[in-house]
């Protein structure tokens, strides 16, 4: 009596909006239409739309210079001071590096210029460099050492060796290059002065495997060995200079000679200094 009591009662109360069902003990309710919708939304509402894509920055000209580049872009000199300039010249991979440090170990062919004129690079000659710094380094510490062991005398490192290297080797690629730009330009023949750079670079390969070769305890063998690396490298840089400073007018050949004996001062000077053992 008391179930059907409470059935009537809650019959009454849904009666509106709820059916009554045959099942005394169960309800079942129904809504009416509601506004409800899945998320997320399948049309436009308000101001989401379907196509919305995920919040960005208001102002992305920091993040993404003008022009598409990777790379602030400046203007005028200031361009000179930013990583975009000298990016192009260390755009190079190992197969083009291998080619150039090949065709520097055959210096009378004369067309390494040719075959470098649209793209010079000057990730060859820092790599060559500093691999020069680290061999003299190494090999000239290694060298003494021995010499010094074997007369049963005291050894110390010399730190100057690293110092003197850099400036030498890091000096001469910079100075050089940069001088004979400034003549080539007087006499009217002028040169792209980063193709100066990178031909004086790969012009410094051929000291690697002279220096190597000055571990050999003859002081005749080593002389030779600076003689041969300094004649290949001269003859390197001159040759390849050549055609172009012919334009240069009557003086090119004097042009071309001292380039040439330049170049053999600086093998005398590495023998002096790196290929000499002195206990």
């Amino acid at each position: 009596m008391m179930s059907g009591g409470y059935t009537s009662i809650d019959n009454q109360k849904v009666s509106g909006s709820v059916p009554a069902v045959s099942d005394p003990g169960h309800v079942t309710v129904k809504f009416a239409d509601s506004s409800l919708q899945t998320f997320p939304p399948t049309g436009a509402q308000g101001k989401i739309s379907s196509g919305a894509q995920p919040p960005r920055d208001a102002d992305d000209t920091f993040s993404r210079p003008a022009g598409g580049s990777d790379e602030p872009q400046g203007s005028g000199w200031f361009r000179t001071f930013t990583v975009g300039a000298y990016k192009p010249y260390f755009d190079v991979d190992t197969s083009d590096v291998l080619d150039r440090l090949k065709e520097s170990l055959f210096p009378f062919r004369g067309t390494f210029t040719e075959k470098t004129a649209t793209n010079p690079d000057l990730y060859g000659p820092f790599w060559i460099c500093t691999t020069l710094i680290f061999v003299a380094a190494s090999i000239g510490t290694f060298v003494t050492y021995i010499a010094h062991k074997l007369k049963k005398k005291e050894w110390d490192y010399d730190i100057n060796l690293v110092t003197w290297s850099a400036g030498v080797f890091y000096g001469y690629v910079t100075v050089v290059p940069l001088a004979l730009y400034v003549v080539l330009k007087y006499f009217s023949a002028p040169s792209g002065l980063v193709q100066l750079f990178c031909l004086y670079g790969y012009s410094l390969f051929v000291f690697i495997p002279a220096l190597c070769l000055s571990v050999v305890p003859l002081e005749i063998f080593r002389w030779v060995i600076a003689g041969v690396a300094g004649f290949m490298s001269a003859t390197f840089v001159a040759l390849n200079l050549r055609a172009h400073i012919k334009s240069a007018g009557e003086r090119w050949f004097l042009i071309v000679a001292s380039i040439f004996l330049l170049q053999l001062a600086l093998a005398v000077v590495l023998k002096l200094y790196l290929f000499t053992v002195t206990v």
